[in-house]
């Protein structure tokens, strides 16, 4: 009996992980379990915890159909792409994706042969995935000017959050002065956004405005 799940992930907020499933769903109209992650599958360090349950599953065969909107959903990283592949094969989970449809195909190659195609082509997309974000990166690398007064886009756009109103930092480092507490001044200091709404100043931010005062007294 067939146990089918969706693996959908996103790797930013703006991304539209409905969007992924109704793409699915048009290669898979059989009862399925959805697990959705909104994590990067390139940084080696990053957990993510809801991937790490589906490869669980997996291993305890209670997953033997996994659907993703691309391969590139599971990793962006050639080698562990391919070592996930292999869990898969030893584990009797077949894997598909709607943007790679080959995968049909070879799901349905006999064996041997099954695994040496599999391999091939999992080898050729999995080095796609890379230089694709390898180029990525470049890009945004090649699009930054740094100057003296910060970094800005090639459209002159200053990167980074803004600084904080001289008028609030004063009032930080007056309340600090006063001997109040991180806590109390976070309470009491208030920001406001582009549209105007008001905030508490975070405690990290107070944190930072008086340690780059203190460092700056050191300096001197």
């Amino acid at each position: 009996m067939k146990k089918i799940a969706y693996y959908i992930r996103c790797s930013n907020p703006d991304q539209n992980p409905e969007l992924q499933i109704a793409d699915i769903d048009s290669i898979c109209n059989e009862p399925h379990e959805i697990y959705k992650e909104n994590q990067s599958a390139w940084a080696e360090n990053v957990s993510r915890p809801v991937f790490n349950s589906v490869i669980g599953l997996i291993k305890k065969k209670k997953i033997t159909d996994l659907y993703v909107w691309d391969l590139d959903r599971i990793f962006r990283n050639r080698q562990r792409l391919k070592d996930f592949f292999l869990v898969c094969k030893s584990f009797g989970c077949n894997v598909h994706s709607f943007r790679q449809k080959w995968l049909e195909d070879v799901n349905s190659i006999p064996p041997p042969f099954d695994d040496i195609v599999k391999e091939l082509l999992t080898n050729i997309f999995g080095w796609i995935a890379e230089e694709e974000s390898e180029k990525r990166s470049s890009r945004i690398k090649m699009a930054v000017r740094k100057k003296d007064n910060g970094t800005f886009s090639y459209k002159g756009n200053k990167w980074g959050k803004k600084s904080l109103p001289k008028q609030t930092v004063d009032r930080v480092l007056e309340l600090h002065k006063e001997g109040k507490s991180v806590r109390a001044i976070a309470r009491a200091v208030k920001i406001y956004d582009k549209n105007n709404n008001e905030r508490n100043i975070s405690k990290s931010a107070v944190h930072k405005i008086v340690g780059s005062k203190t460092q700056e007294k050191r300096s001197k």
